[in-house]
């Protein structure tokens, strides 16, 4: 089989996404003076634009990949929530998995960039964790998602806004394992040590660091001391932890080891891990070998670093390095 072959067995893959779910928004223009009023640039307005963000833009790679994302959280009933419920429909993504609470704001990241680079972001957003009628509705969601469309893994792309509680955790997770639903976690360090047996657990370097107490470093000893610990600890069957531009650390059962990724000229790291998740759970779905998976999610995280703002992977780019630049990886 070849990468070529791979990327058509996405085709045929359901991926269920619960998540945050967030609208990100842009103000681009240009500086070209210092305010007199204080010491920061003044942006002059050329455009706005805005995209589905957070567990949203984790579907959007998973489109963009080939595969139907099905995605699954809260927006608020507000202007915000509407915008990124229509622009999901832009996007033929299915809202079906989208529950609507009048009580809490959809989470607005407003970010202002000028000649490539973020001057600053604005967020709007609410972090409580979803009440009990809330999680009534996000479970009875799921629920309905998987009866009808029977997805072949499912993310659970955490970032600490409240939808993916302690107790939504704990109820989501025997229904996904009673159902056969392969489990890939995105966390964050609040519920860090919620997410026990899940299939694929892939924390940042920074995440791991904050969750056991001490710095670890990006070296093969420090990494395979604290995946080792991780994966004693949450009884997960892999670990996946990504090191920035010095690649990701994997481990399960049959393979440890440090896969670094090949050189960018990093634009904006934002929305990355968002990419890395979503094709490893693909590569996962889709029964990758250990050592393809990582190096598919490696590259695909590495790749959208190159654009500024949060973006989607390319379908087209990451066959074409996967298959062009090194024949020896074809499977």
């Amino acid at each position: 089989m070849k990468w070529t072959e791979v990327f058509q067995r996405f085709e045929s893959l359901r991926v269920l996404v619960i998540g945050d779910l967030m609208l990100d928004a842009y103000l681009y223009g240009k500086v070209t003076r210092i305010s007199p009023e204080a010491p920061v640039p003044v942006v002059e307005w050329e455009r706005e634009e805005a995209r589905p963000g957070g567990a949203a833009n984790v579907a959007l790679n998973i489109a963009a990949l080939g595969a139907t994302p099905l995605v699954c959280g809260f927006a608020g009933a507000d202007r915000e929530g509407e915008q990124l419920q229509q622009l999901l429909d832009e996007q033929q993504l299915a809202t079906a998995g989208i529950c609507i609470s009048p009580h809490r704001q959809t989470t607005l990241k407003q970010r202002i960039i000028a000649g490539g680079q973020q001057l600053a972001r604005i967020d709007k957003e609410n972090t409580e964790d979803l009440n009990s009628d809330e999680l009534t509705s996000l479970i009875q969601r799921v629920r309905e998602l998987i009866a009808n469309y029977k997805p072949d893994v499912a993310i659970l792309q955490d970032y600490n806004k409240g939808v993916l509680s302690e107790a939504v955790i704990g109820e989501l997770l025997p229904i996904l394992r009673k159902n056969g639903v392969p489990v890939c976690v995105d966390p964050k360090l609040k519920n860090f040590w919620a997410y026990r047996e899940v299939d694929l657990f892939k924390p940042n370097l920074r995440e791991i660091s904050e969750a056991v107490g001490k710095k670890v470093a990006a070296t093969p000893d420090d990494l395979e001391a604290v995946t080792l610990e991780l994966m004693n600890r949450l009884q997960c069957q892999s670990c996946l932890v990504t090191l920035s531009d010095k690649g990701a650390f994997f481990r399960n059962n049959k393979l440890h080891g440090l896969f670094p990724t090949a050189k960018r000229n990093v634009a904006d790291v934002s929305g990355a891990g968002d990419t890395v998740i979503a094709a490893a759970a693909l590569g996962l779905a889709a029964g990758l070998p250990e050592e393809l998976l990582v190096r598919l999610a490696n590259l695909a995280g590495s790749q959208v670093v190159e654009q500024v703002g949060v973006v989607p992977v390319c379908r087209e780019q990451l066959l074409s390095e996967l298959t062009g630049s090194d024949a020896k990886h074809a499977i």
